[in-house]
């Protein structure tokens, strides 16, 4: 029996597996204004050339560098609306979903667990999801959490909304219902207000692409309706590829400048969200996430080290022909099982001090 998951656009929709099964089975019943092809009909401006997603020899969407400074990675549909917002792969993100439930740091379950269990007056928790994708974060931590649920999930792509409420999950870890609802907008412009009634807001790969002023806002959301955040996944800086090569560090420096583009923060984020969450009054706790990557990984590591590459590039233009020699390198130790990476994370737990003065 499956439940209904509501959409500001669409109605009822009834939940399904996964984004892969939602993408075939649910097709024609995309957000109607969205007009969405198919996966493979996706392309990316990248580099000055349009190369289709997936494609051999392609970075997905989201993997690689947007193409224009200081932007976000993402897609654009062909025979989209110009005034359509731009979209992120489900491709890419469906691609690095096992790698990010594997990392993301069980150990800051517990302390949550005993907030989320210490509410008053709750019959069930309301948990926003910032940024949601297609809803990776909601199958991993709802099946973690005891009680009835319901998630709002937030993201400015109806596409992707779409995704993340057909793939819902169904139920919590005692067997409590899970409900779901979608909501479109800019996640960096939320309020105390939009988030009013909230016991819990959750977010992944999300603050290394905030700037400054957006954690602190974030931070100020969430203190000011009380309630914890859990923010996985944000990119630390560091990465280590074994067997080593003498440009790892040259490349992961130009990947880093990349990521701090018009004042983005990119391996700053969690220091600034700690900071900013302190300031605030909550107690926040950090613990490393990282993705270990190996042969059992090797359509990741493939579509990362493009994307990582193609960013440090595109900062550093000079790089070119090194970069070229070493991907083509690197690629062929991938293929033939040779390479592990490490890329490292930290997730982020800060409990806001609850409205009203509960404990």
């Amino acid at each position: 029996m499956t439940n209904p998951a509501t959409t500001q656009q669409s109605g009822a929709i009834p939940t399904q597996p996964g984004p892969r099964e939602a993408a075939e089975s649910k097709e024609a019943a995309m957000v109607a204004d969205a007009k969405a092809p198919k996966p493979g009909d996706a392309v990316i401006a990248w580099a000055g050339d349009a190369i289709v997603a997936g494609a051999d020899g392609a970075v997905i969407p989201g993997a690689g560098p947007s193409g224009t400074p200081g932007s976000r990675p993402t897609v654009k549909l062909r025979e989209a609306d110009p005034g359509d917002p731009p979209r992120y792969a489900p491709e890419w993100l469906e691609l690095r979903e096992p790698a990010d439930a594997d990392a993301r740091a069980h150990d800051l379950l517990d302390p949550l667990r005993i907030r989320l269990a210490n509410l008053p007056g709750k019959s069930g928790v309301a948990i926003h999801d910032l940024g949601c994708g297609t809803g990776s974060m909601g199958r991993w931590l709802a099946p973690r959490l005891d009680g009835a649920q319901h998630w709002v999930l937030h993201d400015r792509d109806p596409y992707l909304l779409h995704f993340a409420a057909v793939a819902s999950p169904r139920s919590a870890a005692d067997g409590s219902r899970v409900s779901v609802e979608t909501r479109r907008g800019d996640v960096a412009r939320l309020t105390p207000d939009a988030l009013k009634g909230a016991s819990l807001v959750t977010a992944s790969a999300l603050l290394d692409v905030l700037t400054r002023d957006e954690i602190d806002a974030l931070a100020a959301a969430c203190a000011g309706a009380g309630c914890p955040a859990l923010l996985t996944l944000s990119v630390a800086g560091r990465v280590e590829l074994t067997p080593a090569h003498p440009l790892d560090t040259e490349i992961a420096q130009a990947f880093n400048e990349h990521q701090r583009r018009d004042g983005l923060l990119g391996p700053d984020a969690v220091t600034a969200a700690a900071e900013a969450f302190s300031e605030h009054g909550a107690t926040v706790r950090l613990h490393p996430s990282p993705w270990r990557l190996g042969p059992e990984q090797a359509a990741l590591t493939e579509q990362w080290l493009r994307g990582w590459v193609g960013a440090a590039v595109e900062q550093r233009p000079d790089l070119r022909d090194r970069a070229d020699a070493y991907l083509a390198e690197r690629l062929a130790a991938c293929a033939a099982g040779q390479l592990r990476v490490t890329v490292h994370h930290t997730d982020l737990l800060a409990l806001c001090r609850p409205v009203g003065g509960a404990s």
